[in-house]
């Protein structure tokens, strides 16, 4: 096996950074280890939070005491006190770690910062500059997409445990150790519950691990690989475009849904039924009985009060690991299922078309408010827990990172083209179509087909492709 710390590297070559997310198997102590590490990074971010919060009233007590003295606002704003980044806010944990000046009860603010990893501290420094420049620039107008709300102090017990390390590329203490176990610093080898293989191959090609990500979802310890690998997607240097079996498919169009989990303009053989359509396996509604009662459960144990200062039972802490392990147990099942779907179509297909769906508009709550109540509230609940079973949005992302590993290219349709009501045969397109019409008959051409999948056919037809960068072509 190739030592990744000794493999030559061609700087002119093209090159991709990927992940390779694995499934830990800790022994006690080393879980012990992980957890101390996720609580290292979230005091970090919380540390480097309160500075910035504190720099930033400071800052804004000067600026207001100088427009009063005369200064204009602009100059105010110049000449106050600025917001630490994550290199100060470093050196004033390095200063302040051991300093009993700092907290006399403690020895310093951080006595046991020893046994961690350094890069878990540096990893919650760069995470809250991030957090607290993405609400400026929301702020400012200059970040696109939904407005971003000031960062908050991370709880214990209410966010992900995770952390993040690095290493010298050069002298690598992030690696493999054969193909079912991790190396990584202050915590040893980790074993996997799946194969490292294809990072292994990856590295024996010239790839660098760039970081690992751990991270604690539900019962299970995850940790996600970065790696610098040479860029081997078909298209790029092995093959021009898609593969010849790709070419001779074509496009095929997708119409996401709830019935059905997708309807494709044509059949594929294993992937769906003899008409195009791919069944909906609903893991949430087959989970639902069993999440239901593991919340009561959970719900008539002593849990923590933040009023009365009352600490979670142990009893709670199991119901509550209970309701998290079926949780993940969905998460995984839904997500399994989107892979294989998705990478089947990508390998098969030179083009996938589907639809730009407005999934936050699709599943906007329809409560209202005192003045103007909601109509139907329990039935487009159920509506939009259906959606989000049916998970369109991971649907798209994972097309939009597959389809150039494969060749292939997405194409998207706009959200508001009439693709249910159009004929795929012939064009004429209805003035009505009620939704509790499930076979679409042309009135123009008689022509007679399931709605879903004219619809598929149609979005095959007036969809756009898009480039890899985001834009269309």
């Amino acid at each position: 096996m190739v030592d990744p710390g000794s493999t030559v590297v061609d700087e002119n070559e093209r090159r991709r950074q990927r992940a390779y997310r694995f499934a830990l198997d800790p022994t006690p102590a080393q879980e012990a280890v992980l957890t101390a590490h996720a609580d290292a990074a979230r005091w970090a971010f919380n540390f480097a939070l309160a500075q910035k919060k504190a720099a930033n009233e400071t800052w804004r007590l000067q600026v207001a005491e100088l427009t009063g003295l005369g200064f204009t606002e602009a100059e105010a704003r110049k000449t106050a006190v600025k917001t630490p980044n994550a290199p100060e806010v470093a050196r004033r944990w390095t200063a302040w770690r051991d300093n009993p000046a700092a907290d006399p009860w403690r020895g310093g603010i951080c006595p046991w910062w020893r046994g961690i990893n350094r890069f878990a501290f540096s990893s919650g420094f760069r995470d809250a500059d991030q957090a607290w420049s993405n609400w400026m620039s929301s702020l400012a107008g200059k970040r696109a997409g939904r407005r971003v709300g000031e960062p908050r102090f991370k709880r214990k017990g209410r966010v992900t445990p995770s952390f993040r390390l690095h290493h010298d590329v050069k002298k690598p203490t992030i690696r493999t150790d054969g193909y079912r176990r991790l190396r990584m610093p202050n915590i040893g080898t980790v074993r996997l519950h799946d194969t490292a293989k294809r990072m292994v191959r990856a590295l024996e090609r010239g790839g660098r691990v760039q970081s690992v990500t751990c991270s604690r979802r539900g019962h299970r310890w995850y940790a996600s690989v970065l790696v610098d690998e040479p860029d081997v997607t078909p298209g790029r240097e092995t093959q021009v475009g898609p593969s010849h079996r790709q070419k001779n498919a074509g496009r095929i169009g997708v119409d996401l849904g709830t019935k059905a989990l997708a309807a494709l303009s044509e059949p594929v053989p294993g992937l769906s039924d003899e008409h195009g359509l791919i069944e909906n396996p609903r893991h949430l509604k087959k989970a639902r009985r069993r999440l239901v009662r593991a919340a009561r459960q959970m719900s008539r144990r002593v849990g923590p009060d933040k009023r009365t200062g009352q600490k979670p039972s142990n009893r709670w802490k199991r119901a509550r690991a209970r309701l998290s392990k079926i949780q993940r147990e969905v998460t995984v099942q839904r997500a399994s299922h989107l892979h294989w779907i998705t990478k089947t179509l990508s390998t098969s297909y030179a083009e996938v078309a589907i639809e730009d769906l407005n999934v936050a508009g699709m599943t906007r709550s329809a409560k209202g408010d005192v003045a103007e109540p909601g109509r139907n509230v329990r039935a487009k609940t159920g509506l939009n827990r259906s959606i989000l079973d049916a998970a369109p949005g991971e649907f798209r992302r994972q097309l939009d990172y597959k389809t150039p590993w494969y060749g292939s290219t997405v194409a998207v349709c706009d959200r508001w083209a009439p693709t249910s009501k159009t004929c795929s045969a012939c064009g004429a397109a209805k003035t009505k179509l009620p939704l509790s019409e499930r076979v679409y008959t042309c009135n123009h051409c008689g022509f007679v087909c399931d709605r879903d999948v004219n619809a598929a056919r149609n979005i095959a037809a007036m969809a756009v492709p898009v480039d890899p960068g985001g834009g269309r072509r």
